[in-house]
């Protein structure tokens, strides 16, 4: 059985909720690894991550051509043109395989639009967050999902969106390769308590467009808290952000001039450290919106703070149940008042946190990734 793992997009963040899969599955019997990736960075992060495994791994580099690569500078913000174009120049590498893992949903498109009939599909999240673009109709295209914890089983399952048969919960591989839970030294030279800003990209629920300029500026100004500004990986890598999901497309700001170089604010737009949990695992107060990094961040759990930018109706909707984990602001006024709660009772919402993340992440004796690797031999091998 010869087994893919595809790494198609514009950074590296999906890199570590598959990458340690294919370590596992890598040398075992009767599996062939294929790891095939569409940019130079994405290939070293995965060698990067499966160390000695990488030897026994076939790695293909994927192209898009040069006319696509052009055109996606132009089209990005309204589609995944680059990507598209990669899936499509490269169907006879693809076409060799008979499973593919992928931590996103757009390569489903070599079966649908591409005719590739005979390959079959593994979906692992790249998050366990609650939006609902995690929860779309495309999760049904997959013969197999395989999911962090029965959260998002459960969920999906009430859904129609998958089945007891083409689902299964095999944990977080991402968490195989670094320990969520081990706090990291303050990168600050103060003692004051750090908080994490950590914006979504998404056009309609982020915080950024409406807000995020003026908070940064509002940190600049005050003397009282350090700040890691670690926005969504992909938030500064497009001036523009669509969303075919909610019809709406945005201007992204730029970060505001006089905030970089503060010595008690680190402002990070582009390094790997975004996606790593190194920002996760040194802050003390986290400050977002959308981002599942949530999750990753109440393996510890510490006061958090949403940002309702949007002014919208949440209780009770299932996309905003990680709301429910710390404060939830609508304005930069009222972030003083949230901070100083934060400060004065960083339990508060501890018992929700440990049962969200129980929740959340199924943790057994077994990695994520071992688990993984058995359930897709277990379903396709048979």
């Amino acid at each position: 059985m010869r087994v893919g793992f595809l790494y198609n997009h514009d950074a590296v963040h999906q890199v570590r909720h598959t990458a340690p899969v294919a370590a596992a599955l890598a040398g075992q019997a009767g599996v062939e690894v294929v790891v095939l990736s569409s940019t130079p960075d994405q290939e070293r992060e995965v060698r990067a991550l499966i160390g000695p495994a990488a030897a026994r791994v076939r790695f293909v580099a994927l192209e898009p051509g040069a006319l696509a690569g052009a055109l996606d500078r132009a089209l990005r913000f309204v589609s995944p043109f680059r990507r598209l174009a990669v899936l499509r120049r490269n169907l006879s590498a693809f076409a060799d395989l008979d499973v593919l893992v992928v931590p996103e949903t757009t390569s489903i498109l070599l079966r649908e639009r591409f005719g590739l009939d005979r390959l079959r599909f593994v979906w692992i999240p790249h998050g366990a967050g609650d939006r609902s673009v995690g929860f779309l109709p495309v999760a049904r295209s997959f013969d197999l999902v395989l999911l962090a914890g029965d959260k998002v089983r459960d969920r999906m399952i009430a859904m129609g969106l998958v089945t007891p048969e083409s689902s299964a919960v095999v944990g977080y591989p991402k968490f195989d390769t670094v320990d969520p839970a081990q706090a990291l030294p303050s990168p600050f030279a103060n003692d004051r308590p750090t908080v994490l800003y950590n914006p979504h990209f998404d056009p309609r629920l982020s915080s950024w467009y409406r807000m995020g300029p003026q908070l940064l500026r509002w940190f600049a100004d005050q003397r009282a808290f350090n700040l890691i500004f670690a926005p969504h990986v992909m938030l500064f890598q497009r001036r523009f952000h669509a969303s075919m999901e909610h019809r709406g497309v945005r201007w992204r700001a730029d970060v505001p001039s006089g905030v970089r170089g503060l010595p008690h604010m680190l402002v990070d737009t582009g390094s790997d450290r975004l996606s790593d949990m190194s920002y996760t695992r040194a802050a003390d107060i986290y400050l977002g919106d959308v981002s599942s990094q949530i999750y990753e961040w109440i393996a510890r759990p510490r006061p958090a703070i949403f940002l309702n930018a949007g002014g919208l109706s949440w209780r009770d909707d299932p996309d905003f149940a990680h709301w429910e984990l710390g404060q939830v602001i609508d304005s930069v006024d009222a972030l003083p008042g949230a901070l100083d709660r934060a400060v004065a009772e960083p339990a508060r919402h501890r018992v929700q946190q440990d049962a969200a993340f129980a929740g959340t992440f199924s943790r057994t004796g077994v990695s994520a990734a071992r688990r993984a690797a058995d359930a897709i031999v277990d379903h396709f091998a048979a």
